[in-house]
């Protein structure tokens, strides 16, 4: 079969299935030219090559995808797009769970790779205001997790410094009804320290640069990064990005997704947190003891955090400079040492920043979640960080490159292993093709009993001194023997001399190369540990957030039990995602970098050589040269394509196996593209697969034609026997109708007749009838009338002449009668506040209701009266006397009006300390309550006890309960009060008073109108005087023998509700109310 001119058309060869020769000098030189004229995309079968071109190319228009939307996958040229709907249609049309595997190193491009398969997906399924929302919350969910899990590597500007699975489910249709996201180890030691050249996490820079002036002053950040700490003090700038544009995609991607404007609040809150923890600083100092300890150098760092998340000062400096330590149920607090302390610090930060971005993933997860619990399919795209060696490989490097392992190991069984494997369980005739098994290096790392990751976990829990050296001792005794294992004491068992491995450090030989790890920190990584004080500190917080972070800080779920190491958690989500994968059909993208300078271009031989070799490009190559590109079983192959073959149409009635080698037989398809196994077929290429396809296609196009044709033809003779039937039952009705017609006409013509021969003769018998009844009546009347006339004559001499008066009088007795009956039924309720009055029913009653009225409310207002108990009457009776003095004069009391009046606010009953007071009051005590006496000197005010009396004023210290000035009533010669809301009024004392040698007195109180009241009342009873009430703006005084002006001025602000006094001069003092 011939090969597809879009493959051989395009530069070099498209698919390397069909190089020729191969070799990998060959392949490589073919890869070089397609990049050369910027064809990125290359095939090895249904396998995509992609070198990252390092430069936008003009290749994923909306018309691009059109063209490869529903497109076999070998009849376009090679693109992402064609894997992309290649898995999209097996999905919607075959019903098979999908997983496309995007791997290659750091820098080759996977996360702009899996970028545009969503974006393919999102473009080619199904629309709708429904379906458009779940697509913009899949691809929104990109840039907010880039933002907080990638960072600048030497390497790449957008390293993904997580490993991200993001399932995205589809219905029955093939539209997107959600997805679940899975995140891997983020490299949280980036957070506190990075090697020069490269940054920090994006949110960082983005916030900073981004963020509004009142959203950075809410967090209290300065926009230079060099402020920082935790930023490395050094120029923040990336050529070609913009953080705050990207600042702002974030918060609105976080808006599409469904993000809170609270919750964005709290998102940012704790990353300014993180970034101030860089700025704590750590001093060194000696307790009493003489042990060392450490302090916080400058407060600032700590106050900013606490006020931001709500913890007092105290306990996060506690935590940072102290640890607690349980030992048979007693707790003793240590204080750390300035490293301890900072390790301390640094832990805390990189734990925040890490449960920060796995609540935000299930924040997402709950955005995106599908709430369906109708059967779904899946897709799965895989982008994760690529393997790493760098100049120096600590645990970060370690666990990512084991992680590669595993997929490659994914890759190797399910394409290469899997797919030899599968002929010989077939019984297929076919020629081995030797590939490299990785399987050794994995169980190097991950057995269970001798694996490097057990070992780590060992040591880490091993009770004792545990260092990195006893670690490399413990891997150098187990794994000595291990050919991808070695360090300088194997080399040294082995009299090998390497430079270049170092003491502190072990090779291990992965299947992209040897990579050198220095063991330093890898016990530290491992353990993850963070003091259970900080925990509790953080548990502390009233940031909502925050504190949801650390629900083991909650002292009633406190635990003893060491939480599981790094490596034992990342081998246990490594292991989850193996068995999802192997769940999935896979569709494979392998990434590869050109250079390492990041130049659009450029294409460096050697690099590129050794990522085709640990790639195993070339034997996925062979593999898919000597084996069969499609297989499938013979039942399901069958039921596509039986519409093919007229004996296999429309149902088989033998064995599977028979119906599909007589299916494609008939099709005349070359005996060498095809081999029968014991439970499936096999098709060499996947030409002989599209051909397949586009027979299928065509014919299922003329059976929709067949049917078409059939159902036209059923519905045009059932819309003719319809319009018959139709016809014969309107012409039947219709003569029905025009006869049933006719006989109504006739029918009423007959009845109209009948009724007007009717109607005459009626009308003509009620003319006689009434006739006669008029004769009748005509002769009653007279004789009426006659009789009447001779009765009143007859007895007219018998009335008297005072009937009329007498009547009259009768009949206004019955209506006085009727109303005073009518009034007791309507009389208005006895409450004095209704002085309702029903009306008047007859004018001539006009006066006498209003004299009723009168009298019945003075009667209500009695009764009311009569109803109350002495105090309420002694109450009213204060509340009518401060009615009088001041209703119209003073604002205040108005306010006054819903206060009662206690007289006695001091409790000098209850309060032993007022006993010479109560003995100065003699049994007459009127009003006791607290006022504050104004000096005269100065307008400061003081408190003072008053105590009116039914002949005196008492003016006590509230300190020694003891008077200090006792006022005769008769003394008194006025008050004067302002008009406005305030309690000072002016007590004005007679020249010739003992007590008034110093003075009137000025005096605020709270209860002014109550206190005024109750000395009127008391004035008015003791001495038979009225108060001399003054409410006025500006008095008059006397200070000692001086007169002082007082005058009021009203302020807007409210100074307290104290009066404020000022003395102007020596003869004025102004007093500001309001």
């Amino acid at each position: 079969m011939e090969a597809n001119p879009s493959l051989l058309d395009t530069v070099g060869v498209g698919d390397l299935v069909l190089l020729d020769p191969l070799s990998e000098e060959s392949l490589l030189q073919n890869l070089k030219e397609r990049f050369r004229h910027q064809e990125i995309y290359t095939y090895i079968g249904n396998v995509v090559i992609s070198v990252n071109p390092y430069q936008p190319l003009p290749i994923y228009s909306p018309q691009t995808v059109e063209d490869y939307r529903n497109s076999n996958f070998f009849a376009v040229k090679p693109h992402i797009y064609a894997i992309a709907d290649d898995a999209y249609r097996s999905l919607r049309d075959r019903d098979k769970d999908q997983c496309i595997l995007i791997t290659g190193e750091s820098g080759a491009g996977k996360t702009e790779a899996s970028k545009q398969v969503m974006a393919y997906v999102a473009a080619v399924c199904g629309k709708g205001e429904e379906v458009n929302q779940v697509k913009e919350q899949l691809l929104q969910s990109n840039p907010v997790l880039e933002a907080f899990g990638n960072a600048k590597t030497i390497r790449n500007d957008n390293s993904s410094r997580f490993g991200k699975y993001m399932d995205v489910e589809f219905d029955f249709k093939g539209q997107p009804l959600g997805g679940v996201i899975s995140n891997y180890l983020l490299e949280k030691s980036r957070v506190v320290r990075h090697v020069k050249g490269e940054r920090n996490f994006h949110i960082f820079y983005q916030l900073l640069a981004g963020g509004s002036d009142q959203l950075l002053r809410g967090l209290t950040l300065g926009r230079d990064c060099r402020r920082y700490g935790y930023l490395g003090r050094e120029d923040p700038s990336l050529p070609g990005v913009d953080d705050a544009a990207n600042f702002r995609a974030v918060q609105e991607a976080m808006t599409v997704i469904g993000f809170s404007p609270a919750e964005v609040q709290a998102l940012l809150d704790v990353a300014a947190v993180v970034l101030k923890l860089g700025n704590v600083e750590l001093g060194s100092q000696f307790q009493a003891s003489g042990m060392e300890s450490c302090s916080i150098q400058d407060t600032r760092a700590v106050r900013e955090i606490c006020e931001l998340i709500g913890l007092p000062e105290s306990v996060l400096e506690k935590a940072l400079c102290s640890r607690t330590v349980e030992a048979k149920r007693e707790k003793v607090v240590t204080g750390l040492s300035v490293a301890q302390g900072c390790y301390g610090r640094d832990a805390l930060a990189k734990n925040i920043y890490s449960r920060l971005f796995d609540w935000l993933v299930n924040r997402i997860n709950a955005s995106i979640k599908v709430d369906t619990s109708e059967r779904r399919k899946v897709m799965g795209v895989l982008d994760i960080y690529g393997f790493e060696i760098f100049q120096t490989n600590s645990f970060e490097q370690f666990v990512i490159n084991y992680c590669n392992e595993k997929l490659q190991q994914v890759f190797i069984l399910m394409t290469l292993k899997e797919e030899q494997e599968e002929y010989v369980r077939e019984g297929i005739q076919w020629t081995p093709v030797d590939f490299f098994d990785n399987s050794i290096i994995c169980s190097l790392i991950e057995d269970g009993k001798a694996g490097i990751l057990a070992m780590l976990d060992e040591e880490c829990l091993r009770p004792g001194v545990v260092t990195e050296e006893t670690f490399l001792a413990k891997l150098n005794q187990v794994c000595a023997s291990h050919k991808h294992y070695e360090s300088r004491a194997t080399q040294n068992a082995r009299h090998v001399t390497d430079a270049s491995l170092a003491g502190p450090c072990f090779r291990v030989h992965h299947y992209a190369g040897k990579v050198t790890y220095n063991v330093t920190g890898f016990v530290e990584k491992n353990n993850d540990l963070l003091f259970r004080d900080l925990s509790q500190a953080m548990w502390k917080a009233r940031h909502e957030l925050l504190r949801s972070l650390f629900p083991e800080g909650d002292p009633q779920k406190a635990s003893l039990r060491r939480p599981p190491t790094a490596g034992s958690q990342f081998k246990a989500s490594i292991a989850t995602l193996m068995k999802n994968l192997y769940s999935k059909n896979p569709n494979y993208i392998r990434c590869i970098k050109p250079n390492d300078n990041k130049e659009p271009g450029v294409f460096t031989d050697g690099l590129v050589q050794m990522q085709v070799r640990y790639l195993g490009l070339l034997e996925n190559v062979r593999v898919r040269r000597a084996g069969y590109a499609y297989r499938q079983g013979y039942e399901p192959c069958l039921e596509r394509y039986k519409m093919l073959c007229k004996q296999t149409w429309p149902k088989w009635k033998g064995g599977a196996r028979d119906g599909v080698q007589a299916l494609l037989t008939e099709l005349r398809i070359p005996p060498a593209e095809l081999a029968y196994g014991r439970s499936k077929i096999f098709i060499r290429t996947p030409r002989t697969l599209f051909d397949l396809e586009d027979r299928r296609r065509l014919r299922l196009a003329d059976l929709a034609s067949l049917i078409q044709a059939t159902y036209r033809g059923w519905r045009c003779r059932t819309h003719y026997q319809q319009m018959r039937k139709s016809q014969i039952v309107i012409s039947a009705w219709f003569r029905g109708q025009a006869q049933r017609k006719r006989f109504e006409q006739m029918k009423r013509s007959a009845l109209l007749i009948q009724t007007w021969v009717r109607g005459w003769k009626s009308r003509r018998l009620l003319r006689e009838l009434k006739h006669q009844q008029r004769c009748s009546q005509a002769a009653a009347t007279i004789s009426a009338y006659w009789k009447g006339y001779q009765t009143r004559k007859e007895y007219k001499k018998y009335f008297r002449s005072g009937a009329s008066a007498t009547l009259a009088n009768f009949i206004y007795r019955r209506l006085l009668q009727k109303f005073f009956l009518g009034l007791r039924s309507s009389l208005p309720p006895l409450v004095v506040t209704d002085r309702s009055w029903p009306p008047a029913p007859y004018k001539f009653l006009a006066n006498t209701n209003e004299e009723l009225k009168k009298i019945f409310y003075p009667w209500k207002c009695k009764k009311y009266r009569d109803r109350l108990t002495p105090q309420r009457k002694a109450l009213l009776q204060d509340k009518l006397c401060a009615s009088q003095l001041f209703k119209g004069k003073k604002t205040l009391y108005a306010k006054s009006l819903q206060q009662s009046f206690q007289g006695e606010y001091l409790g000098l009953q209850k309060n032993p300390r007022y006993r010479a007071l109560q003995t100065a009051a003699e049994g007459k005590l009127v009003l006791a309550d607290t006022v504050r006496k104004v000096n005269r000197a100065n307008g400061k005010a003081v408190p003072r006890l008053f105590l009116l009396t039914k002949n005196h004023i008492i003016l006590a210290d509230p300190k020694a309960a003891q008077p200090k000035t006792v006022v005769s009533l008769s003394d008194i010669q006025s008050v004067s009060v302002t008009r406005f809301s305030d309690g000072f009024f002016v007590l004005h004392l007679n020249e010739t008073s003992t007590v008034g040698a110093k003075g009137d007195f000025l005096l605020v109180s709270d209860h002014l109108i109550e206190l005024v009241t109750k000395l009127h009342q008391t004035l008015l009873e003791t001495t038979a005087k009225t108060l001399n009430l003054q409410v006025a703006d500006e008095f008059s005084t006397q200070f000692g023998k001086a007169s002082v002006a007082i005058r009021i001025v009203e302020t807007a602000e409210k100074n307290g509700a104290v009066p404020v006094c000022k003395k102007r001069g020596s003869h004025k003092m102004e007093v500001l109310v309001h």
